[in-house]
């Protein structure tokens, strides 16, 4: 019996789909914790606010911090998709969506747990008067950010295998720049808006139909741009893994995710 077929430590792509699962839902639970911080681009480069003037709002150009993680959970998407078709995304997906709702469920019950009797005022002389609230203000909001996110990263996903693969039936093998992309613009247009409106216009922070609306088109911006800047390294991958696979069994495997 060959048993190297049905061995996933040898089997290229069992090995192939693990370690761009692991990679993908990594990468959207790490987003998911650091999304709670909002930050200024100009400020952060040493650089002056531009003062652009978005739906009433001025100021410096803000971003989620979940949005440094984004672009390459976009193309792990793409690459999934190619390879392992929309079962192959969409299963990763709800599988992200479960580690996720876990990781905050075991938040939630830290959050609850009694403090220490010295550790709420354990970083008072560096300017955290009180641990304890701020543990439970950047988590806590984190469960706003969380509820936004699992329905925009599934709505969005569901839209980007969608979209992929009907430009990918125009253009076939070629152009992987134009399926990544205007699935990307396409996804994140919705991920962006709903995600935002969610944890922070419904959640605590409580923000102006305006600012939702500016920190949303600026996020969507930089998530557009990055899938342009990055189409160097989606087809740098795809060389890799194309190498890795071999020709015969890389094209066998793109046939079958068209199929399914």
């Amino acid at each position: 019996m060959d048993t190297q077929h049905h061995n996933p430590f040898t089997n290229k792509p069992a090995q192939l789909l693990l370690i761009l699962g692991v990679f993908f839902v990594t990468n959207a639970l790490i987003a998911e914790f650091i999304g709670v911080k909002i930050f200024a681009l100009e400020e952060s480069f040493g650089l002056k606010p531009f003062n652009w003037n978005l739906f009433g709002e001025t100021g410096s150009l803000n971003f989620t911090v979940g949005v440094i993680l984004w672009p390459f959970v976009f193309i792990l998407t793409d690459i999934i998709n190619e390879y392992f078709g929309m079962k192959g995304v969409k299963r990763l997906s709800y599988l992200a969506i479960l580690f996720i709702l876990y990781a905050f469920g075991i938040v939630y019950v830290a959050i609850q747990l009694a403090p220490a009797g010295f550790w709420p005022g354990s970083y008072s002389d560096q300017g955290v008067p009180d641990m304890q609230k701020a543990y439970a203000a950047i988590f806590g909001q984190g469960m706003w950010i969380i509820a936004g996110s699992v329905v925009a990263f599934l709505i969005g996903q569901l839209v980007d295998v969608f979209v992929f693969h009907r430009i990918k039936k125009f253009t076939g093998e070629k152009s992987i720049w134009m399926r990544a992309t205007g699935s990307t613009a396409v996804s994140q247009l919705i991920d962006s808006v709903v995600v935002l409106y969610i944890a922070f216009v419904l959640g605590p922070p409580d923000w102006s139909i305006g600012l939702w609306f500016a920190v949303a088109t600026v996020n969507y911006c930089y998530k557009l741009l990055a899938a342009i800047v990055l189409t160097p390294v989606l087809y740098w991958v795809h060389t890799i893994i194309d190498k890795y696979l071999g020709k015969e069994l890389s094209e066998r495997m793109r046939a079958e995710a068209m199929e399914s």
